[in-house]
């Protein structure tokens, strides 16, 4: 079968100009036939009338989908049912085999991935041994299906992936991956809560991110969406009872971790993507380290010590999270400092290169 690749766009970085751009974009977005529904329910049926404006013209666009959890997570499934049950998609599946959960950016350079047949009713799905970038690398290549998608999704994910969590979230990761090669990509992460949430939650979820992906998909299909960010969206605990959708900003926000030394027939506990401590939950199971693999060595698990939360900026993701709102926050793929930093090294570089050696200090 041979494959038509779509070319590259013009891709350039997202500056802090783009950035604004990308935001003043997304609000339109926000206001565009009252997207940002504050009563929107669990049911998709109250949206179908915006939907079908929005989707006039489109011709069944292709949507692929990955995570980090894993290709039988339950986010995952929600998500694609979702997609599938609108019959307005072709929808492309290309996930982890197994969890992969905070794998970041990371690709597999060196080892081949295998790559296995999924059944997902209503989509062509592939189980892949490497990481979420890896999935998105693949399946938007040319190599896998016989076209490149329209739009990559990444999620649902098990946790939510504000502030500087992103830094190590597979499912942001599997979406930069597709921006990166000048794809649109959405990330979506769920607050989840040990106590209020559960599975069914995904769906509700999914259903109340699709107005806004198919605004996405209106303005790709117009020529119209900015190529210099992607979207990164979180959604609250209580998806029934949300507020809308917010454009936010990257926060500091983050869950700060440690490490304890354990033995080694510790029974292990979960640990979200998002490095948030679950110690009890249906979605995941827990672990038992083997003790014949460890004999000899020491062992230490990592876990969650609390919130570190932002207070200082405004309109932060996590914050619009906690306040009950579904947070789009644009992001790029630049980490430059901060002003004040770069304007300090200007200023102090050639101070620096005045000491000669380690005697001077």
């Amino acid at each position: 079968m041979e494959h038509h690749p779509r070319p590259r766009r013009n891709l350039e970085f997202i500056s802090a100009e783009d950035e604004l751009l990308c935001r003043a974009h997304m609000v339109a977005l926000e206001g565009m036939e009252h997207i940002a529904l504050s009563n929107y329910g669990p049911s998709p049926a109250r949206s179908f009338t915006f939907l079908d404006q929005m989707t006039t013209n489109i011709s069944r666009p292709r949507i692929m989908v990955t995570n980090d959890d894993g290709i039988d997570a339950p986010g995952l499934r929600a998500l694609v049912k979702v997609l599938i049950s609108t019959d307005r998609y072709h929808v492309q599946v290309c996930a982890p085999d197994s969890e992969k959960s905070a794998t970041s950016h990371s690709i597999t350079w060196i080892d081949a991935v295998s790559v296995k047949p999924v059944d997902i009713q209503g989509a062509t799905a592939y189980a892949v041994s490497g990481t979420p970038a890896d999935c998105t690398s693949l399946g938007i290549s040319g190599a896998l299906f016989p076209a490149i998608p329209d739009l990559v999704i990444s999620g649902i994910n098990m946790g939510s992936n504000c502030g500087y969590d992103i830094v190590y979230s597979g499912t942001v990761g599997g979406a930069r991956e597709a921006f990166l090669n000048g794809v649109p990509a959405l990330s979506i992460s769920y607050h989840w809560s040990r106590g209020k949430s559960s599975i069914p939650d995904f769906k509700l979820g999914a259903e109340a991110c699709l107005p806004l992906i198919n605004a996405v998909l209106k303005e790709i299909n117009n020529g119209t969406y900015p190529t210099r960010c992607f979207l990164n969206i979180d959604l609250p605990t209580s998806i029934v009872n949300h507020k809308g959708y917010k454009v936010t900003k990257q926060g500091r926000s983050m869950n700060k971790k440690g490490w304890r030394q354990v033995p080694s027939n510790t029974q292990g506990v979960t640990m979200l993507s998002t490095m948030t401590m679950e110690t009890n939950t249906s979605a995941r199971e827990e672990t038992t380290v083997d003790s014949a693999t460890t004999e000899g060595h020491f062992l230490f698990k990592m876990e969650a010590k609390g919130v570190q939360v932002d207070t200082v900026t405004e309109d932060s993701d996590y914050r619009a999270v906690q306040e009950g709102y579904i947070s789009v926050t644009p992001l790029g793929a630049l980490t430059n400092a901060e002003v004040e930093c770069e304007s300090y090294f200007k200023e102090g570089l050639p101070r620096m290169a005045e000491y000669p050696s380690a005697s001077a200090l």
